[in-house]
């Protein structure tokens, strides 16, 4: 079982901040904003919104760019832009560790860092105060050649995989992202699918899950920042 570890408001001189630890990826995600914007990018009736993905390793490479269109897209749909016109909204995502054999990968294969990503970026902007028409969660289905299904599979897993899976889900469990690569028919991604939703969402979740005692994502994230307010309040708690 993916052991999952995660904080808020972890650095100062941020807007809102996060880190968040999973299937051997750990992320850092800063949020600042709403902040001036520069002419050129200023939008008359709606906030910027800027995504920046800095890998573990190195320099950004189109791999990196690739992920920031995918997480712009995403958190375009959830982010109430229309409150904060003509101002920026500036997100940084470092990737800080990532799981062994993660380099033997293809260079063209850029879906198994992306739930995290997307996970500490909802973290960070839920603790910068962004206003949200929802919150959402991600995971990464495999499907092995066996037919098998695996969530947050390894780097090895992913390499003999048939097909590979992101998707993102609402706090209500509506669909906020599909993302799918290799060989796979319909009954195949509806099983990716349904794994996904019941990984992701709480009113998803087994009876034979939670007698485990392991939370959805939805509720894992819920606790992060219930922890959080009530470490913020313990001052007015002990008044």
């Amino acid at each position: 079982m993916t052991v999952l570890q995660a904080d808020v408001s972890i650095l100062h001189r941020a807007d809102g901040s996060a880190r968040y630890s999973a299937a051997g990826y750990t992320v850092v995600a800063a949020v600042n904003g709403p902040i001036e914007v520069t002419r050129r990018d200023e939008l008359p009736q709606h906030a910027a919104l800027e995504v920046n993905v800095r890998p573990a390793v190195g320099v950004g490479s189109p791999k990196e760019r690739h992920l920031e269109s995918l997480i712009h897209s995403t958190l375009r749909d959830i982010v109430l832009t229309h409150m904060h016109p003509r101002t920026l909204i500036q997100l940084t995502l470092q990737i800080v560790n990532t799981p062994e054999q993660e380099n033997t990968l293809p260079a063209s294969f850029a879906l198994s860092p992306l739930p995290a990503l997307l996970n500490a970026s909802l973290l960070a902007l839920l603790s910068g105060s962004i206003p949200l028409t929802t919150t959402l969660t991600s995971t990464l289905v495999a499907i092995t050649p066996s037919g098998s299904l695996t969530l947050n599979p390894t780097p090895k897993i992913l390499l003999t995989a048939t097909s590979s899976h992101v998707f993102a889900f609402s706090s209500t469990g509506s669909l906020l992202l599909d993302l799918s690569e290799g060989d796979f028919n319909l009954s195949t991604w509806e099983k990716a699918h349904d794994t996904a939703k019941a990984e992701c969402c709480k009113d998803q979740v087994s009876e034979d899950v939670m007698e485990e005692g392991k939370p959805s994502l939805q509720t894992f994230v819920e606790r992060v920042v219930e922890t959080r307010v009530d470490k913020e309040r313990a001052w007015k708690n002990n008044d």
